[in-house]
């Protein structure tokens, strides 16, 4: 065509280099950039909540770009899905969830086109917990609150350091065969995740080897993993909801059980009231602190990441069960 040589050499260059640059950011975006996607050619990672998106970033580091779902100070049970959450799965290379925790976020990641979604159940053995307290383990058929996991499994494994450290020798799996260039790299940040993870639980199994009591009581019935792991009894006073009412008749067995183990404590947790907690032990005479269930961090958390509030919860129980 004769436009052609209305064009100059620098302009015709210009131009190539703009729609270089448009192929880039469209292939950066699908996913298909350096075989990656993500900003700067990281791999983009969408998390579902807190424990999810601390695997991520220890474990890709400077090589993911890791998002999360549920923002710090949202309860994860009852997140819903945005539009735009919703386009955030669909442009990820790795979306890294817990099936059966929030059922938005399932339904949102089985529809969702991301390259790779790792459910994190999967990655280790789930088991079944008394999620509720008492027998009746369903919080309101309509619109309540539910956080058990497939056939009434207990998802909530990453308290348990040893079922979270398989978690992440899974997901560090994951971002390898996601991203190979990286993977070498991928391996040994996971293997130096799993040794602190193991740390951690030298320290619980030290920590809550001899105490007064085995028994605690808490708002939140999130912590079976931890009691089965360390020799614990956990009794939940409303359950999987933290803000449920428990029934007069549960109120009263957990005052006889108080009495008979001698439980100085009763636990609450950061993201709900502890009204619950407050009024039983001013019924009993006991104290309140605080078991966090790490569903997120916030400026009430006691620690400014996973290790540092598992410890603050380490040392909240050896205090209510008296260490000897």
């Amino acid at each position: 065509m004769n436009v052609r040589r209305l064009i100059s050499a620098t302009a015709l260059a210009g131009a190539v280099a703009l729609g270089a640059t448009a192929l880039t950011a469209c292939a950066a975006l699908t996913g298909e950039a350096d075989g990656k996607g993500g900003k700067d050619g990281k791999l983009a990672v969408t998390a579902s909540f807190y424990p999810m998106q601390f695997l991520a970033q220890q474990i890709g580091r400077d090589h993911v770009a890791v998002g999360t779902l549920t923002k710090p100070g949202v309860e994860p049970h009852d997140l819903e899905i945005t539009a735009r959450q919703t386009a955030r799965l669909d442009e990820s290379d790795v979306v890294l969830y817990l099936k059966g925790l929030q059922p938005a976020v399932d339904k949102a990641v089985d529809q969702a086109q991301a390259g790779t979604k790792v459910d994190a159940g999967t990655l280790t053995e789930l088991e079944v917990h008394d999620l509720a307290g008492e027998a009746d383990h369903d919080h309101g058929a309509e619109g309540g609150h539910h956080h058990d996991g497939e056939g009434g499994q207990d998802p909530h494994v990453w308290l348990d350091p040893v079922k979270y450290a398989e978690i992440a020798r899974g997901v560090g799996k994951a971002f390898g065969k996601a991203d190979p260039a990286h993977a070498a790299d991928y391996e040994k940040n996971t293997a130096e995740l799993v040794g602190r993870l193991t740390a951690l639980d030298t320290e619980f199994k030290n920590g809550l080897a001899d105490t007064a009591t085995k028994t605690f009581i808490t708002t939140h019935s999130a912590f079976g993993y931890l009691a089965e792991r360390y020799g614990l009894d956990q009794e939940g006073i409303a359950g999987v909801d933290p803000e449920s009412e428990p029934s007069p008749a549960r109120m009263n067995a957990l005052q006889t059980l108080a009495r008979k183990e001698k439980v100085s404590t009763v636990f609450f947790e950061t993201l709900a009231s502890p009204k619950l907690a407050d009024t039983l032990a001013r019924d009993l005479g006991l104290r309140t602190d605080v078991l966090d269930p790490l569903e997120g961090i916030t400026e009430k958390s006691q620690g400014e990441d996973y290790f540092a509030v598992m410890r603050a919860n380490l040392k909240n129980l050896e205090k209510a069960l008296g260490t000897k």
